[in-house]
């Protein structure tokens, strides 16, 4: 890489050992794709709770050529983000799948749409929405690229076909189908 990672921790005092942790993640990235310009990670402890452990967020950006590769945590209700370093394991973890993929796109060894996976639809928003891969990603998507105007019969808990491509901001799917069936019952309609 042509600089040294730039790291920011908010909200609790870094120890060597999860800067030591960092510094191996990237270097591991950089085995995957040795034209890495830059990368920048944020961990972020926001609250102090009380009865709970605290939740950390996690920003981590991989600038490549021709684009920044993205991944944006901030998983309230899962237990393992109350551990710095396992928040950071997914992140980093995340963050690798798409270089590699950003890899194989750049060599020519797939294309954009190469396959479709299935998904939840688990947020919906008036221009966009999210999905629940079964990996237990969420994957953002616009109105505009779910398919034969489905986006008026989409509602939660909705089971759909999507083809994912790295976004700017992470992953997003950039073809969306409507499957027939709900994933779990009960879920709600969009508000």
């Amino acid at each position: 890489m042509k600089t040294q990672p730039h790291v920011v921790f908010r909200g609790f005092s870094a120890s060597p050992a999860l800067s030591a942790r960092i510094d191996e993640e990237v270097a591991d990235l950089e085995r995957v794709w040795d034209r890495i310009t830059a990368c920048r990670v944020s961990l972020e402890r926001p609250h102090r709770r009380k009865r709970h452990g605290d939740h950390y967020l996690t920003r981590i950006e991989l600038f490549v050529p021709g684009r920044v590769l993205v991944v944006d945590r901030d998983p309230p209700g899962h237990e393992s983000f109350e551990d710095a370093y396992a928040a950071l394991n997914e992140a980093f973890d995340m963050l690798r799948r798409q270089l590699r993929e950003y890899v194989r796109v750049m060599r020519g060894h797939t294309k954009h749409h190469a396959h479709q996976e299935t998904a939840v639809v688990s947020r919906l928003f008036p221009e966009f929405g999210f999905l629940r891969a079964g990996d237990g990603r969420e994957i953002y998507f616009h109105r505009n690229a779910v398919l034969h105007d489905g986006w008026k019969r989409l509602d939660l808990g909705a089971r759909v076909a999507f083809a994912e491509e790295p976004g700017d901001e992470g992953p997003q799917a950039s073809t969306v189908r409507l499957v027939r069936g709900r994933a779990r019952e009960g879920i709600g309609a969009r508000p």
